[in-house]
């Protein structure tokens, strides 16, 4: 693994067992039962949400970021430490039994690859236990939170869209978690680089530029494999998208502006996604791009993070 990069001390609780609310300080790492994802406290605090920046999208669609506005987390919150791997939600499926629809779009032209699940297979082999696992929609990513919560007696959930933002950011004032330079991204995350390009299958359809540097993967990656945020949140740029709670309205409303999820009283057109991938342009891992796609896509770089509310 590469060089870690840490604000604050970890307080990391015994694998397995859980931790009294009370020790729930801001960079305590722990799980709730064995087999659960390890969780992270991030501290509450304050930040501008959003930018004022529009994006051309495929057809033409503007795809605004904002408008900016000032958010106030006010309470602790745990974030999964790691993207969900393929291990993590095959144990969900085993013990539920749970089916998610087989319409998983590979994209890159490759037709071939269409209605698979998370299991595969991609680009000729099976995916890997401790890689983030992809092939979920928002409505699969929501099913393992209501599973996890069972299981723990905890409330498991998925990120709000402030709360990603606000912790993919942690506190840094640059244009990236870690500076200003676009190519430092190969050092801190799984991108589509110079690795990828090289890596593409015989045919595949990429309509944009390869970030110039080397990230040392060519697709998808195990998790943890690049430095930890000052948080101590790992991969919340690249490796794959991460679906968020919020209903994506194009833009911001006025409220809330507390850290929870937006959401409608009619049904829901776009779910947030959030973080680029392995497979997607560098600009759209910026930590204000606001990807957005229906409850029931799937897709080979779509995946999830955990969140649990600190009682």
């Amino acid at each position: 693994m590469r060089g870690v990069v840490i604000g604050f001390a970890l307080s990391i609780a015994v694998a397995g067992s859980a931790v009294a609310a009370e020790s729930m300080k801001p960079g305590t790492v722990f799980r709730d039962c064995p087999t659960c994802p390890e969780m992270v406290v991030v501290p509450p605090g304050s930040f501008t949400m959003g930018s004022d920046a529009k994006n051309t999208m495929r057809g033409g669609e503007a795809r605004p970021e904002g408008p900016a506005r000032p958010v106030t987390i006010a309470k602790l919150f745990a974030a999964g430490r790691m993207e969900l791997t393929n291990a993590q939600f095959r144990a969900f499926v085993k013990a539920t039994g749970h089916v998610s629809s087989r319409d998983c779009s590979i994209g890159l032209g490759k037709e071939e690859f269409d209605k698979l699940d998370f299991e595969g297979p991609f680009f000729g082999r099976k995916p890997a236990d401790d890689e983030a696992v992809v092939c979920v929609s928002w409505n699969d990513a929501k099913d393992y939170a209501a599973w996890m919560s069972g299981v723990t007696g905890k409330r498991y959930r998925l990120l709000t869209e402030a709360e990603w933002e606000y912790a993919t950011k942690a506190g840094a004032k640059t244009k990236w978690p870690w500076g200003d330079n676009d190519l430092d991204a190969c050092k801190y995350e799984n991108t589509y680089d110079l690795d990828s390009a090289a890596d593409m299958p015989a045919g595949a359809k990429v309509n944009w530029e390869a970030l110039a540097c080397h990230d040392g993967q060519g697709r998808i990656a195990k998790v943890g494999s690049y430095p930890p945020n000052t948080f101590g949140l790992y991969d919340m740029l690249g490796n794959v998208w991460e679906w968020v709670e919020d209903c994506s309205l194009e833009l911001y409303p006025a409220t809330p502006n507390d850290g929870s999820a937006v959401q409608v009283a009619a049904n829901c057109e776009k779910r947030g996604v959030r973080g680029g991938s392995w497979y997607t342009r560098q600009d759209r891992h910026r930590t204000t791009f606001r990807g957005r796609d229906a409850s029931t896509d799937q897709a080979h770089h779509f995946g999830i993070r955990i969140a649990r509310d600190i009682e």
